[in-house]
């Protein structure tokens, strides 16, 4: 999962992320010195970052909390943390105000006062006053999982709202450049209109297909963004020189339809005059990025789903601007249903977790068809390694993200696996386990022909059984692992000789290195057996799991001598420990692989290893995993549950991170990194795992 232990410390270096900004390699950051802002309320805290635009791996636009008191100064980052130029201002009774992003003001302009910041599950909302008008930022990514046309289209909403008691002549602008195609020079743009939609696109000139940036930008793509006048509204348009285009803007409350050809420091901009406004009225902007070819697929392109009935971005986008309504009528609903069935669960504090996670959780995933055929029954879905090593289908990626699938719709966990059992049924790759991603660099998934993967014998073998079975326990539907049976139980049959006396190798949390005979590895493999036993009434394979859990656990393989908790390693490794979050789905699916007594067991030895800022993966390191620990919360006690859950809050709302939502956190202090500090894993879809106490609801409980 990730790439090593010093990698990942000097993937954080060269971010720049400890305890200061993100930094990014030759591109400027945010501002140094976040503003104090007595005036800003915060609902339901001040996360770490305010998602943004966030529909996929090269859409992830954000905006890191401690900035937001000074909204009017600081810009995007893309989820790496380069700056993004997306500026919004608004001119009210003719003077100017910098509401968003635009750390360079113009002569003259005021900055506007945040007054209010909020997020929900698919909505970041941001309330300023500009002199007399309240002006709302509503940046709304859609989370659809059930409709693919809506969840596979590569745009996000910004709703400007303005309101004035006393009634204000009121004008909005917005501009973006080149920063979001992820190279400062050689770009074009063009200017499409189609019925009332204006469409800008964006695009880097002599670029290869899938090629990126250092810094995970996609480069051969188009950069889009679009409007149309709404019922009260007159759009206009410009494109040249950042400063003329603005102070076109600023002096005059309106654009002059000129659009040059690019040159460096130049940007696109549009603007709706609203006229006198009182009561509030609303514009719609559309920002994106479209891959024609998303994913490299084994050497065939595969596009959007969305292209199966909008075959032209053009279509797509002003689809996508008719579909607002509707998309926002069901965000509202499903926002309403996370956080209070997360309340219900366990609290608000599990509510302010779980609503942050879910656009970052859907984020890292492309659901695609092929690009020749658009045939739809050929749906796919790819995840990305997001920030650790940009592996694709990293099966040990989608196994901590899946209880969000289950949660709300488990034919994701298919559409994820489908990719992966294409390859394996081709023969090409030949190990007797699992192999551990279809591709070492997102977006192609070209698979390991050459056999060298990154090697996780025991947890990919284990994670592939027990998802599959997640999904046929789910749906009902078996035919889908029939087809694969025999790969399955050659996975089955490897654990079943390999998984108590275990060679040295690592398991998902590889940046901890590798162990012989992890305990967890064992709990995983043997769950894993009772899943392939289940899936296919094979109850020989069910006996040997079943054998495993009892020598590991009720004849004290596993344990310590007093039986107060799993250890670590065994034998003979006492006092070592770790968090045994592959309980969670034996519980979950009904294996009962391991008694009562082993969940009990557990539950209460986690609050006596508690550091200071909560519980570490094992007794090695001095940082934790959230997605792991609220595994271990789905499956604990009410008060380690609430212990847990509360850990993983005050981490998220402690106001001194700056990143998306980082899956990894300092709980003891250890050099450099304080306590409560992010560690890199920024932005992952890993954050799924944060769903696994609503999982344990059910299947499809998640209902909007």
């Amino acid at each position: 999962m990730y790439s090593s232990v010093w990698g990942s410390f000097w993937y954080s270096v060269l971010l720049g992320v400890f305890l200061g900004l993100p930094k990014a390699r030759g591109v400027k950051t945010g501002t140094l010195s976040p503003v104090t802002n007595t005036g800003l309320t915060y609902r339901p805290i001040q996360p770490p970052s305010y998602p943004l635009a966030v529909r996929n791996p090269y859409l992830s636009t954000w905006m890191p909390g401690p900035f937001v008191a000074d909204l009017a100064s600081n810009s995007p980052q893309f989820w790496a943390g380069q700056n993004l130029t997306w500026s919004v201002i608004a001119r009210v009774d003719n003077i100017t105000y910098n509401l968003f992003g635009v750390p360079d003001p113009g002569d003259g302009t005021q900055s506007a006062a945040v007054k209010s910041a909020e997020y929900t599950s698919t909505h970041s909302t941001f309330v300023v006053k500009a002199g007399d008008a309240q002006v709302k930022l509503d940046f709304f990514s859609p989370v659809s999982p059930s409709n693919y046309l809506r969840q596979s289209l590569p745009f996000s909403y910004l709703t400007i709202s303005a309101s004035s008691l006393s009634g204000s002549s009121i004008k909005i602008y917005s501009d973006i450049d080149n920063s979001w195609t992820g190279k400062v020079k050689d770009s074009a743009w063009n200017l499409t209109a189609i019925g009332e939609t204006s469409l800008f696109s964006m695009w880097v000139n002599n670029t290869q297909t899938y090629a990126q940036n250092a810094m995970d930008q996609a480069l051969w793509g188009e950069t889009i963004f679009a409007s149309r006048p709404s019922n009260s509204s007159k759009l206009s348009l410009q494109s040249g020189p950042r400063a003329a285009v603005r102070a076109q803007f600023a002096n005059n409350g309106k654009l002059t339809g000129e659009t040059p050809s690019w040159e460096s420091g130049s940007v696109i901009g549009i603007s709706h005059d609203l006229g006198v406004v009182k009561a509030e009225s609303s514009v719609t902007l559309a920002i994106g990025y479209v891959r024609e070819a998303a994913i490299n697929y084994l050497g065939t392109p595969y596009t959007g789903y969305y292209q199966s009935q909008y075959s032209t971005t053009a279509g797509a986008v002003s689809h996508f601007l008719d579909d607002y309504s509707a998309a926002e009528k069901e965000s509202q609903s499903m926002d309403a249903e996370i956080a209070s069935k997360s309340t219900q669960v366990s609290g608000t504090n599990y509510s302010a977790i779980t609503t942050l996670s879910l656009r970052q959780a859907f984020g890292g995933i492309d659901l695609v068809i092929p690009l020749s055929t658009l045939n739809k029954d050929d749906l796919l879905m790819f995840i990305k390694e997001i920030s650790s090593d940009g592996n694709v289908n990293t099966v040990d990626i989608i196994y901590p993200s899946f209880p969000i699938y289950y949660a709300m719709d488990p034919s994701y966990i298919r559409l994820l696996l489908e990719p992966i059992m294409r390859y394996l049924a081709s023969g090409h790759w030949t190990q007797a386990y699992a192999i551990h991603d279809i591709g070492s660099n997102y977006p192609n998934a070209t698979g390991h022909d050459d056999q060298r993967a990154e090697e996780m014998p025991i947890e990919e073998s284990g994670n592939l059984l027990i998802l599959a079975y997640a999904y046929t326990l789910a749906t009902g539907n078996s035919s889908w692992v029939s087809q694969y049976q025999s790969i399955f139980q050659g996975y089955a049959d490897y654990l079943s000789k390999n998984s108590i006396n275990i060679a040295l190798q690592l398991s998902t949390t590889d940046a901890a290195g590798p162990l012989t005979n992890e305990t967890n590895l064992a709990v995983k493999a043997a769950v894993g057996l009772k899943a392939f036993g289940a899936m296919f009434n094979a109850s020989n394979y069910t006996d040997v799991g079943a054998a495993h859990a009892k020598w590991i656990f009720e004849d004290g393989l596993g344990t310590d001598k007093n039986r107060t908790h799993f250890t670590l390693q065994y034998p003979n490794e006492e006092a070592s420990y770790k968090v045994i979050f592959n309980l969670f789905p034996d519980l979950l699916l009904n294996l009962t692989t391991f008694s009562t007594d082993a969940y009990n067991m557990q539950s209460s030895y986690y609050p006596t290893i508690r550091k200071t800022d909560g519980v570490a993966l094992d007794n090695r390191q001095w940082w934790a995993k959230s997605d792991w620990n609220l595994w271990c919360a789905a499956v604990a006690g009410d008060g380690t549950k609430k212990m847990f859950v509360d850990d993983v809050w005050r981490y998220i709302s402690n106001g001194v991170n700056r990143w998306p939502f980082s899956d990894r956190w300092v709980v003891a202090s250890q050099g450099m990194n304080g306590k409560g500090i992010e560690w890199a894993l920024r932005a992952r879809p890993t954050v799924g795992g944060h769903f696994a106490l609503l999982a344990m609801k059910g299947s499809w409980w998640l209902k909007w």
